[in-house]
């Protein structure tokens, strides 16, 4: 076996260090994996976020349409029993209901003898999202003659 100069130790220690220096095909590749699993999990949280903002301002919409149904209720005339519906626009659909609870004779001066009722009012605004129906009811109760 011949000696080892200088210069052949120094030649292999160079071939050592460009050997370490780069990356394999293996690693970038793991790399590229991770980074793209990285990135569908940041594309779902995202997408994730815009449909709950959605759900939950058309939740509020629809609280805000039975809010008004109810405070029209009886506007323009005494609240009677009975169920009524109609479509409210921008894909919500209503239905109140009026049911009775109680009923009692009153001795009014001006009414002899008219019965009061305690009505349970309950209104109902649906829609479709996401392909699923959605649903929100507020309820109350009022008297109706």
């Amino acid at each position: 076996m011949p000696p080892k100069t200088a210069l052949t130790t120094e030649v292999a220690a160079a071939g050592r260090k460009r050997r370490a220096a780069g990356f394999t095909l293996l690693e970038v590749v793991v790399a590229l994996a991770i980074a793209g699993l990285a990135l569908i999990g940041f594309f779902q949280a995202g997408s994730s976020g815009l449909l709950a903002a959605d759900s939950a301002g058309r939740v509020g919409e629809a609280i805000e349409r039975a809010q008004s149904h109810l405070a029209a209720l009886g506007q323009s005339n005494g609240v009677a029993e009975g169920e009524i519906e109609g479509d409210d626009g921008g894909g919500y659909h209503w239905r109140l209901r009026a049911r009775p609870i109680a009923s009692q004779q009153t001795a009014a001066i001006d009414q002899p003898g008219s019965p009061m009722t305690l009505l349970d009012i309950e209104v109902e605004i649906s829609w479709r999202a996401w392909g699923r129906d959605r649903l929100v009811v507020l309820n109350t109760r009022r008297l109706g003659t």
